[in-house]
């Protein structure tokens, strides 16, 4: 469970330090459904760019923002469905767009699950405290945004080898940047950075997002229902919701399966990670490109009991499918292929990981040997737009981008995804994953046994906190009464 007790002291404080900054925070309600926001926020938002500091952009929190980088207003939830020209399966794959977020990036909304709760219930107190946020790319970004929104400091910990495009942004935005060593499966440097951390007599909160359950309830409210509007409506007379599937990451975004699944009880959950780095599948380790989604553990709020199946997928295929629906020549090619021309244009919506995504998607089908009547799901948490620097350093490594280089990534990466690398979980083989967690979080991060073994024998454990939605919205409508903003 989330802990909302609440301190009245110190959330007087905080709604002071609202008022003055005229900052109105918005309920995870408005956030799933960002039309019913106040009508001056609404009109304010039409000349406020969606990256802008301003704390109106809290109400962008949202994937049914326009597609516009100023002034957009909401609309439908932003989604690309992918046609067979591109995945060589019949199966329908649907994915929601993360571009359209502030920071361009969907991880400002568990960043903001994270950080809200404590600030409104008056547990963090951003007058004396700095905000920390331990991450391997975007949800620090989210994080340092929400923070400047706020008005607290932030201090963003990422690995020393993301891209240049997050530490160029974050030099703008945080307090300051700390580099751990490694890349993107180096999480237990990150992890040890937060353990000095705490013992450097700093005062300070960390907001690990791979253990804080405002992570996993921002993403089973908001992107779960953002999902279930996009299959309900791709759903036609006789078709069926197979399933969703997530690169797990800090597993916060596979938590909107838990709420699709009780939507569609036949319904599966995929978690997919990257084949260098096989932790789920082989309890392996190692190191990937698959930028962002981080490795080497279990995240602690993974319900892997209700998880059916684990992949990996090779990141040689993430890359040469990047450069493919990146590069002039991969355009080319898809567009002789069938692909539509404004389908092309809308594949740089595609971040690393997102690709990534795509690609477990269509291994999902294969496996399943879906139809024309079955809809898959899944998420495209960024875009390019973060990782320009990752397609020059491609051409640098492997020179241009040419025709026979995008044949062969089409026919051997594309429609050539294979199912080699797949398991579906029984019950022993979900316990051997979730045992797993034992060796980060009890042996490395001191939590308790007791807790681990509830998240697998308490069905209680996970409804609990899906059911705090509603009392996390009623402090954050007492908080903007007590900051006098919510009349105004």
């Amino acid at each position: 469970m989330i802990d909302l007790t609440v301190d009245r002291k110190t959330v007087e404080r905080n709604a002071k330090r609202a008022r003055e900054r005229n900052v109105l925070i918005p309920t995870l309600a408005q956030q799933v459904a960002p039309q019913t926001a106040p009508a001056k926020i609404r009109e304010r938002l039409k000349g406020i760019g969606l990256w802008d500091v301003d704390p109106a952009n809290l109400f962008r929190i949202s994937w049914h923002n326009a597609p516009a980088a100023r002034g957009g207003g909401f609309g439908p939830v932003n989604y690309i469905e992918f046609p067979s020209s591109i995945t060589g399966v019949q199966a329908r794959i649907v994915a929601i767009v993360g571009k359209w977020f502030p920071t361009g990036a969907h991880k400002v909304g568990p960043a903001f699950g994270c950080l809200v709760p404590r600030l409104v219930s008056g547990q963090f107190d951003p007058t004396r405290q700095k905000a920390v946020w331990p991450s391997t790319g975007n949800y620090c970004r989210g994080g340092a945004y929400n923070s400047a929104l706020l008005g607290c400091e932030s201090v963003a910990i990422l690995p020393e080898g993301m891209s240049a495009e997050r530490f160029e942004w974050l030099q703008t935005m945080a307090g300051e940047v700390i580099k751990t060593p490694g890349s993107e499966s180096n999480v237990k440097e990150i992890f040890d950075k937060c353990n000095e951390l705490r013992k450097s007599g700093t005062d300070l909160m960390i907001f690990d997002q791979f253990q804080e359950m405002g992570n996993y309830l921002w993403h089973y409210s908001v992107t779960g229902r953002a999902l279930e509007e996009v299959v309900r409506r791709s759903l036609g007379s006789g078709d069926s919701f197979a399933g969703f599937v997530s690169h797990t990451g800090s597993a916060g975004t596979i938590a909107a399966g838990d709420y699709l699944k009780q939507q569609f009880p036949h319904s599966k959950i995929v978690a997919s990670e990257a084949l260098q780095c096989p932790t789920l599948i082989q309890n392996g380790f190692g190191a990937h490109r698959i930028e962002g989604i981080g490795d080497k553990h279990v995240p602690w709020i993974h319900n892997i009991r209700n998880t059916d199946m684990v992949m990996a997928v090779d990141d040689d295929a993430a890359m040469a499918i990047t450069r493919l629906f990146n590069e002039p020549a991969g355009q080319r090619l898809l567009a002789g292929k069938g692909v539509p021309e404004a389908l092309v244009t809308r594949l740089p919506e595609l971040g690393i990981s997102c690709v990534a995504n795509l690609i477990a998607s269509i291994q999902f089908a294969k496996w399943y040997e879906l139809g024309p009547n079955d809809v898959v799901a899944t998420v495209l948490t960024d875009s390019m737009e973060l990782y320009q620097s990752r397609l020059r350093e491609l051409t640098e490594q492997h020179g241009e981008f040419d025709d026979r280089a995008a044949a062969v990534a089409y026919e051997r990466h594309l429609l050539g995804a294979h199912t080699a690398n797949v398991q579906e979980l029984t019950y022993p083989e979900r316990k051997r994953v979730h045992n797993l967690k034992y060796f980060t979080w009890v042996e490395q991060q001191g939590k308790a046994t007791a807790e681990l073994n509830a998240q697998w024998e308490q069905t209680s454990f996970w409804t609990g906190v899906q059911g705090q939605m509603g009392e996390m919205d009623a402090l954050i409508d007492e908080f903007n009464g007590r900051s006098g903003l919510a009349e105004n």
